[in-house]
């Protein structure tokens, strides 16, 4: 079944690649970015759009990765730490490749969990995410 909320069963979703699972989630962890800015008043569509950049770029995520690892299950930590390890082509050039490749980590996980519904544990892996950095969650 497709649509905003799917709940695919893990099997099926440990069956798409790891950059396929990072390409779902680069796209879930950017929605989560927008809509928190925007529910904590950012209003103006270029301030917007630069704090958005700011939290979703390479170096940013891999600084989210970092809260993360000593709170993922065992299942979670296997799906960032096969992202993390993913042959990338190209790297961005205002990121170091250990940062690309965190980013990568951290973007397969939020696919991972997303394409199975576990909405919750997204929403508490962003909080903490969140936790002291002045925005709220």
């Amino acid at each position: 079944m497709y649509g905003f909320f799917p709940e695919m069963e893990v099997r099926d979703v440990n069956k798409i690649s790891i950059l396929g699972l990072a390409h779902v989630g680069d796209g879930v962890y950017e929605l989560l970015v927008r809509s928190m800015l925007c529910q904590s008043g950012h209003t103006a569509l270029l301030d917007l759009h630069k704090s958005t950049v700011a939290m979703v770029k390479a170096a940013a995520q891999a600084a989210a990765a970092e809260k993360l690892l000593g709170i993922l299950e065992p299942d979670e930590l296997a799906i960032y730490k096969r992202g993390r390890n993913a042959h990338v082509h190209t790297v961005p050039k205002n990121a170091d490749i250990g940062q690309y490749h965190a980013a990568t980590g951290l973007e397969a996980l939020f696919g991972w969990l997303y394409l199975q519904g576990k909405l919750e544990r997204i929403n508490r892996l962003f909080a903490v995410i969140m936790e002291n950095t002045g925005h709220a969650t």
